[in-house]
């Protein structure tokens, strides 16, 4: 069973919030708020709280043993950019993009394997 969370319209530019992917990307749910958590990045807010959010809406299913879920899929994506102007010396302007994207993770347990461990 996969669990999905996602963040839009964050304000953060997709550059930097895939520094951040790609350290929890493939992880177990446990290792990768650890990581989070000691990670001095902007970025690494958001994405701990898009896992919460997965994590949250994994713990409704009863079935589900929350220390066996890792992070299948991880993926940002960008979103609209605002644009605006700003005054610049000799009566120019310049154009400041102010950048946004879409965060979303996808859980997953992981699947143990009688016949590997027979073996």
């Amino acid at each position: 069973m996969e669990y999905k969370s996602s963040y839009k319209y964050a304000r953060i530019s997709p550059r930097k919030a895939r520094y951040v992917i790609d350290l929890v990307r493939g992880k177990s749910v446990n290792d990768a708020l650890r990581i989070l958590r000691l990670t001095h990045k902007r970025a690494s807010y958001m994405v701990d709280k898009v896992i919460r959010a997965a994590v949250a809406a994994a713990n409704e299913n009863i079935d589900v043993d929350v220390e066996s879920l890792y992070v299948k899929q991880a993926l940002v994506d960008a979103g609209p950019t605002r644009k605006w102007q700003r005054p610049r010396p000799r009566g120019m302007s310049a154009r400041i993009l102010k950048r946004t994207s879409h965060i979303s993770i996808t859980l997953s347990e992981k699947t143990k394997n009688v016949d590997n461990q027979n073996r």
